[in-house]
């Protein structure tokens, strides 16, 4: 419990103060309390990791998504736009979970760990030189980010504001319409990994809800909630883009180690 509720104020603070999804911090983190636990199955610790992590991310949206509206920065035709394709490609990759090893899951997730933090290192926003595509493209685009978030438990930020802002989305509003979108990716995925886990042997029954954690469901969702404004106000006292380097390093060696620990076995 002491384990779950420290990996709650960190994961609220860091995503307050880097504006970091929650995926990216609770996923690795989750594992390894995961691990500690006899009663979870090894073959399983993946699946649970990720499902817990796109249901914690059902209310910390709804808080992100508010904050953005008071604002009035999300882009709601877009963000209306792409939904019914993110519902379709999250429910898809939460399908294709319950099908992959927890090994898999693994490699796909560290190597996306890997790209992200290369993302925040070194890579430069888009230039806009795109218009949003029409139906077609609007789905494959949507679809994709559904899936790949939902395969790795993350609200797809990482690829959702990039590709608002190349189709010339002002960055508030690229950053402000993803948060809207985080929501459909995490109710979608959430009942997907409950679905998908739903009958396999061996999770522990009061514990979980298909391949959802409930106790660190109710203990991180409260304190990343709680958390996240005061990481925000942090922000305005600390080199920010200084702490992003030192954590885009931090996942980097992350996603190695994981990596490695595979590759050794």
């Amino acid at each position: 419990m002491v384990s779950l509720i420290a990996l709650g104020i960190f994961a609220g603070t860091l995503a307050g103060l880097l504006g970091v999804g929650g995926g990216a911090v609770i996923v690795p983190i989750l594992i390894l309390i995961l691990q500690s636990h006899p009663e979870m199955p090894s073959a399983h610790i993946m699946h649970i990791a990720i499902g817990t992590s796109l249901a914690t991310i059902i209310l910390t949206s709804i808080s992100s998504i508010l904050a953005h509206q008071r604002h009035g920065a999300i882009n709601w035709q877009v963000a209306i736009r792409l939904t019914p394709w993110i519902v379709i490609g999250s429910f898809s990759g939460a399908a294709l979970a319950g099908i992959l090893s927890n090994l898999t899951l693994k490699v796909i997730f560290a190597v996306f760990l890997l790209l992200i933090a290369l993302q925040m290192n070194f890579g430069k926003p888009p230039a806009p030189n795109r218009q949003l595509p029409k139906l077609l493209g609007m789905g494959l685009v949507g679809s994709t980010i559904g899936l790949i978030s939902a395969l790795v438990g993350v609200a797809g930020g990482a690829m959702t504001v990039p590709f608002l802002a190349l189709c010339n989305i002002p960055m508030r509003n690229a950053v402000a319409t993803s948060a809207a979108c985080g929501f459909p990716i995490a109710v979608a995925g959430a009942i997907g990994f409950m679905i998908t886990g739903w009958n396999v042997s061996g999770l522990p029954a009061s514990s979980t809800l298909g391949y959802i954690y409930i106790p660190a469901f109710l203990t991180i969702t409260p304190l990343t909630l709680l958390f996240a404004p005061l990481g925000a106000k942090l922000a305005h006292s600390i080199p920010v883009n200084t702490l992003k380097k030192v954590f885009a390093l931090f996942l980097i060696a992350l996603s190695i180690k994981m990596l490695l620990e595979l590759a050794m076995r």
